[in-house]
């Protein structure tokens, strides 16, 4: 498994993966993306981690092989060194334990070069593969949020994971 970054060769890549509706409810996305667009996207981002407060990261089983999924640190706040995490694997390759190594990888980078002290989670509570996932990466569970979500059938409760990468000083 392989962790790297995005290149603009990942265009067509992108744009199945962002323009698949099964993915939108998870993904907080209610229309399609351009190529244009993603092609944006691209050209920026290899930009700091601190400045735009985002990392995508694609999914690779070796290096040179393709992708089968991304992986994102999003809503970083630098003051308390946290990010929130989201993993989206090509239907075509679930359940090939891709999932569960990319968050090792990652976490591993977000601990050792990032220097991030926690990484969480939200989760539909219907979703019952990501709670699984989250599960067994070591993520506890610390909460539910009561009709969080918006979904096509009514409103769905969100379940809060997090993740110490760094012991925590006693208070």
């Amino acid at each position: 498994m392989h962790l790297r970054a995005l290149e603009p060769d990942d265009l067509e890549f992108l744009y199945a993966l962002e323009n698949d509706p099964d993915i939108w409810g998870v993904s907080d996305t209610l229309a399609p993306v351009s190529r244009h667009a993603l092609r944006e996207y691209l050209a920026h981002a290899g930009a700091d981690f601190y400045v735009v407060r985002q990392l995508r990261l694609v999914i690779t089983t070796e290096i040179g092989s393709p992708a089968v999924g991304v992986v994102d640190l999003f809503d970083f706040d630098p003051l308390h060194l946290r990010a929130g995490v989201g993993i989206t694997i090509l239907v075509s390759e679930r359940r090939h334990g891709y999932a569960r190594q990319a968050l090792e990888l990652l976490k591993n980078h977000a601990r050792q070069l990032l220097r991030l002290h926690q990484i969480y989670a939200t989760v539909g509570a219907d979703n019952a593969a990501s709670l699984k996932l989250f599960r067994a990466a070591g993520f506890r569970r610390v909460g539910i949020r009561h009709s969080w979500l918006r979904t096509a059938t009514g409103w769905q409760d969100a379940v809060e994971w997090q993740c110490l990468l760094q012991p925590s000083a006693g208070i």
